[in-house]
C-alpha cells in the first residue's frame, strides 16, 4: 500500500543570517492537485518569479519530479545564479537522499510530485551556506510532510509559547 496517498505539506526554517533557508513544500501523488500545480507552475513563469526543475546536475533531475519556485523576486543575475546553482543542488540532493533513506518510498518516487518554495535573501552571499541550509530545510520539510507533522494538537499546544524569529515582537 502506498505511503503517500494525498497531498501533504511541509515547512522548515534552517540556518541564520542572510543565507537562512525557509522552505514551503507540497508533495502528492500522480492525479492529485500537486501534479496539477507542478504542471501549471512549470509553464507559468512571471517577471522576477521563475520555476525550475530541481536537478542534481544537468541532465539528472531528482525523482520524485520536483519543481522549485522563488518566494522573493529575483532582481539580478547573482540571485538567479544562487537559485539555479546552490539552492537547486541542495533541494535536489535532499529529495534524492530522502528517497535513498526511505523517507520517500523508492517504489512511489516516479509517481509523486514535489513543489518547493525557496527563499533567497537579496543580500545572501555565501553559496555554500545557501546550499547547505536549503538541503537541510528541504529534507526536514519532506520528513514533516510525509509524517504529517506537526500535528494540529502540537501546534495548538505551542501557539502561545513558540517564538517566530521575524515577528514584530521578536
Amino acid at each position: 500500500m502506498a505511503k503517500i496517498t494525498k497531498v501533504q505539506v511541509g515547512e522548515a526554517l534552517v540556518g541564520d543570517g542572510n543565507e537562512v533557508a525557509h522552505i514551503d513544500l507540497i508533495i502528492g501523488p500522480r492525479g492529485s492537485p500537486a501534479e496539477t500545480a507542478f504542471c501549471n507552475g512549470l509553464v507559468n513563469n512571471k517577471h522576477g518569479f521563475t520555476s525550475l526543475l530541481a536537478v542534481i546536475a544537468p541532465n539528472l533531475p531528482c525523482k520524485p519530479n520536483t519543481l522549485m519556485f522563488n518566494k522573493v523576486t529575483i532582481n539580478d543575475a547573482r540571485q538567479a545564479v544562487q537559485m539555479f546553482g546552490p539552492a537547486q543542488h541542495g533541494v535536489a540532493k535532499a529529495v534524492q537522499d530522502a528517497v535513498a533513506e526511505g523517507i520517500i518510498p523508492a517504489d512511489e518516487a516516479d509517481d509523486l510530485y514535489i513543489l518547493v518554495g525557496v527563499f533567497i535573501h537579496w543580500e545572501a552571499a555565501d553559496d555554500a551556506k545557501i546550499q547547505k541550509y536549503n538541503y537541510e530545510a528541504t529534507k526536514l520539510s519532506i520528513q514533516r510532510a510525509v509524517n504529517g507533522e506537526p500535528k494540529a494538537s502540537v501546534v495548538t499546544e505551542q501557539r502561545n509559547s513558540a517564538q517566530h524569529p521575524f515577528a514584530a515582537n521578536a
